[in-house]
């Protein structure tokens, strides 16, 4: 069955929401993916490494594009956007940053990237930073004092937190400290498969306890079946957190990053984003979907395919709607109030 074909009733009217999205947003073929894919909304990677001032121009730069591509894409600030981009047939995007580093040392600045249209931050980026500790840090600290009036400031604005590449221990302290529910936006169980960026199952619980989703990601270093990874393996990954923290909390999270360049790569996988090579990212990766995502999933066009592999698995569909990006809906309800 191909895409095509999957694109077709009850597919075709859920609600598809992807809880990461890093694609290089120059390209027309991204934009071409999403729209081939049904994909209703995605968080669109904003910022990684960058500092105010970049962070602002790199803004500036989505605001044309979303004036450019206004037939395809549109802003996503509030629930009813979402809904409304799928009545319209786009994508729609949801401004997110994979660090808190354009803040810098200004917690005020939250509220600015807030009317900006930022609804999704997350606290570390694999390193440490003013709020705390990421998973690559050497040691495990805990989350700071800024940290915590920066978590309290996006419980205030509505800022959904992320925790995907923060450290253990930070991980832990914002899930305590957060009047809010939480997410990870893409990752997967360390119980699965014992990586740095996955996370421990005492995190998730008390995630999920507290109401928070996890978004499960499809990069194959993050499936313990790794290069030999199919379609079927990510609903391996899927299921898994469906067992340990029941299926209201599990969605996507696939972490594309399609036609991205290898500039790209080494920007992300630097320390700081200044110093490469990085000991956690192989220095000779090169961008090939065929080689980072699973057979079968290596594009947001492949999307429906999963839809029918949640339900060969045995997924009732109020059961993969909710993954598919009913549960991300549910969480954005709560979180993003005014």
């Amino acid at each position: 069955m191909t895409p095509e074909d999957s694109l077709a009733q009850p597919y075709r009217d859920a609600i598809v929401v992807d809880g990461l999205n890093v694609s290089n947003w120059d390209s027309d073929a991204v934009y071409d993916s999403l729209n081939a894919g049904g994909v209703t909304a995605i968080n669109a990677t904003v910022a990684t490494w960058e500092g105010f001032l970049e962070t602002v121009d790199h803004l500036a730069r989505w605001d044309a594009r979303l004036r450019e591509r206004a037939d395809t894409i549109s802003p996503v600030r509030t629930v009813d956007d979402i809904l409304a981009a799928k009545r319209d047939g786009k994508t729609g995007i949801i401004f997110g940053f994979q660090n808190a580093s354009p803040i810098e040392d200004r917690i005020d600045r939250l509220a600015l990237f807030h009317r900006l249209g930022v609804r999704i931050v997350q606290v570390t980026y694999n390193e440490r930073n003013l709020l705390g500790d990421g998973c690559y840090e050497r040691v495990s600290g805990g989350l700071t004092h800024f940290g915590a009036d920066a978590v309290a400031e996006m419980n205030r604005l509505g800022i959904l937190i992320d925790l995907s590449h923060v450290g253990e221990r930070t991980t832990l302290d914002v899930i305590d400290a957060s009047e809010q529910p939480v997410s990870c936006t893409h990752a997967n169980a360390k119980s699965y498969y014992d990586v740095h960026r996955n996370k421990t199952d005492e995190a998730l619980r008390l995630l999920a306890e507290r109401g928070g989703v996890v978004g499960a990601t499809c990069i194959i270093t993050f499936l313990k079946t790794g290069e030999d990874s199919t379609l079927p393996d990510y609903v391996d990954a899927i299921d898994d957190l469906v067992q340990r923290i029941g299926i209201d909390h599990v969605a996507i999270g696939t972490d594309f990053t399609q036609d991205q360049t290898h500039r790209f790569w080494r920007y992300i996988g630097s320390q700081q984003g200044s110093k490469y090579p990085a000991w956690y990212i192989d220095p000779n990766v090169r961008n090939d979907q065929r080689l980072l995502y699973p057979r079968g999933l290596e594009t947001p066009d492949r999307l429906p395919a999963l839809a029918d592999a949640l339900s060969d698995r045995g997924y009732r569909w109020e059961d993969a709607e909710k993954v598919l990006g009913g549960n991300w809906m549910r969480l954005f309800r709560q979180v993003w109030q005014p």
